[in-house]
């Protein structure tokens, strides 16, 4: 029962943070994000839409924040590492398809690299190595702290730190802002 109390709290704010953030972006950015190229059709352009991606995610988790949206504001403090994580592997295509070899059927009529797959859709479950093959010490923790982010997105608090790692609200919404800091610095210096 406290978890449904504490559910329909969150879906409370979270509409009053949704409508704050559905304003935060215009109508024509928005359909620029959604019209996302593939890294196997121009991937320069896949590289500027995942860092555009990872400002607009990063932006939208500052605004739940403020709102206090902290499940949201953890989520999409997650996607816009995720986003941040794609580009940077873009960037590094080569050394991607050499770490993932093969060949990725889409399609009865589509296959593509594995490399350049891993790096369209960042699976949660291979951005650790990602990271490790083309970031630096910096991006690894932030891509640590977002996966745990996205484990307190699904779990909550656990006041025990047994279902997830963290016990209290302050410690998230500190781990949201190191995280949205380091995506609005890395990814506005990379958009050139």
């Amino acid at each position: 029962m406290r978890r449904f109390k504490e559910g329909a709290a969150e879906a409370a704010k979270w509409h009053s943070a949704h409508e704050v953030g559905e304003r935060l972006k215009s109508f024509a950015a928005v359909v620029d994000v959604l019209s996302l190229s593939k890294p196997w059709v121009d991937l320069e352009k896949y590289r500027r839409d995942r860092l555009k991606e990872a400002l607009y995610e990063a932006e939208l988790a500052e605004e739940f924040l403020k709102n206090g949206v902290v499940r949201n504001a953890a989520g999409k403090a997650f996607q816009a590492v995720k986003a941040y994580l794609a580009a940077v592997a873009a960037a590094q295509r080569d050394k991607v398809a050499a770490a993932f070899p093969g060949r990725r059927r889409l399609s009865p009529t589509k296959v593509v690299e594995r490399g350049e797959w891993i790096i369209a859709v960042m699976p949660t479950s291979r951005m650790r190595e990602v990271a490790a093959i083309v970031g630096d010490k910096e991006l690894r923790l932030i891509v640590e702290l977002a996966l745990n982010l996205h484990e307190f997105q699904y779990s909550g608090l656990d006041r025990d730190a047994e279902v997830s790692r963290y016990a209290n609200e302050k410690m998230v919404k500190r781990d949201i802002e190191e995280v949205v800091a380091y995506i609005k610095r890395a990814a506005s210096s990379r958009q050139s």
